[in-house]
């Protein structure tokens, strides 16, 4: 059950509002990817591209200034830095082929994915009210991808079952690559940990934009309406990668998850007022859905396992995370979101 009094602390307080700026600036990163795909710019790699090298520069220089030796193989981050690549490129290029609402809800995909790939790979133990709660998530999802079967006024969405599995496969490179952090984590720290996933990850995405990208950066016509929306992404994806540890430091990753979930809400009030887009009903079932799965996933808290209390801070955009941590003075754990969240 849950203990109301525990709601009114002030971390907690802090924690949401910290939480409903992070769902923000994943909506906002949504909003200038499904703008972007109206426009005909089809450039997923480019528009990471700049998240990384930001991220390379900032804490990049904090890891040349300690002047210290890395703390975990650099050819770990090589394999971290292609993961999240790829997992970006699949996310952003599936608003190419589906509605902004069902990329922000099949993102949800990468907190099932986590669990399972945790409880393979590090042992974690989830109880029953947690898988409860996951179970009725991935209900939510199901009827979001029936929704995009059934509706018939898609606006903009060429080809939504494809979009669909792009994001599926996208959310469960998510998990992957949390599931990644939380090893390299405990032998690194969080600001080694984002330099070297801004150098590789940037590396990784030049070569790949020089392949694949190469003619679609020349034929945009490049103005303020086609420049600013990617520099939008990189920068909220930034605040996003940069803000994440902060949260689960002060309310752990179950806050940050219930957070993350409001930009599904956010993404419809963005295609209502701003698209003026009509949502199918079925939406609004699936927004419940996962809604009631999150908190029941909340509400497990006190019968979940405690983690060992080395596992270190971390961090993810695009991805909505569910491992669970010590709760009490520190919370720890990975993040998958979306982009992004994310899930970008």
């Amino acid at each position: 059950m849950f203990d109301f009094h525990r709601i009114c602390t002030p971390n907690t307080l802090i924690g949401l509002g910290l939480g409903q700026f992070l769902s923000l600036l994943i909506t906002s990163t949504a909003f200038t990817s499904s703008e972007l795909a109206k426009r005909g710019i089809n450039a997923p790699t480019s528009q990471s591209f700049l998240n990384y090298v930001f991220l390379a520069v900032v804490y990049g220089s904090i890891v040349l200034y300690r002047r210290k030796a890395l703390k975990a193989k650099w050819y770990y981050y090589i394999v971290l830095g292609l993961v999240d690549v790829e997992a970006n490129f699949l996310v952003v290029k599936a608003y190419q082929y589906t509605s902004l609402t069902s990329v922000m809800l099949l993102d949800c995909w990468s907190i099932p994915s986590v669990m399972l790939l945790t409880w393979l790979f590090l042992k974690t133990k989830y109880r029953f009210k947690k898988i409860t709660g996951v179970v009725v998530c991935v209900a939510g999802l199901v009827l979001v991808v029936f929704s995009d079967v059934h509706a018939g006024d898609r606006a903009g969405g060429s080809n939504p079952r494809k979009g669909d599995i792009l994001v599926i496969a996208g959310a469960t490179l998510y998990a992957i690559s949390n599931v990644s952090e939380e090893f390299l984590v405990k032998n690194a720290d969080r600001v080694e940990l984002m330099a070297m996933l801004g150098l590789f990850g940037g590396i990784i995405s030049a070569i790949q934009i020089s392949i694949l990208e190469r003619n679609e950066l020349k034929s945009i016509h490049w103005s303020a309406e086609a420049a600013l929306p990617f520099v939008g992404f990189a920068v909220a994806m930034f605040m996003f990668y940069s803000l994440v540890p902060v949260l689960l430091k002060i309310n752990g990753s179950t806050m940050l998850n219930l957070s993350l979930l409001t930009s599904d809400m956010w993404a419809v009030l963005i295609r209502i007022f701003a698209y003026h887009e009509k949502v199918d009903w079925i939406y609004f079932v699936a927004f419940g859905a996962v809604t009631v799965g999150l908190i029941i996933y909340s509400g497990g808290d006190r019968d979940e396992e405690q983690q060992p209390p080395n596992a270190g801070d971390d961090l993810h955009p695009a991805v909505k995370q569910d491992e669970e941590v010590n709760s009490g003075n520190q919370s720890k754990g990975t993040v998958a979101g979306s982009s992004k969240t994310w899930v970008a």
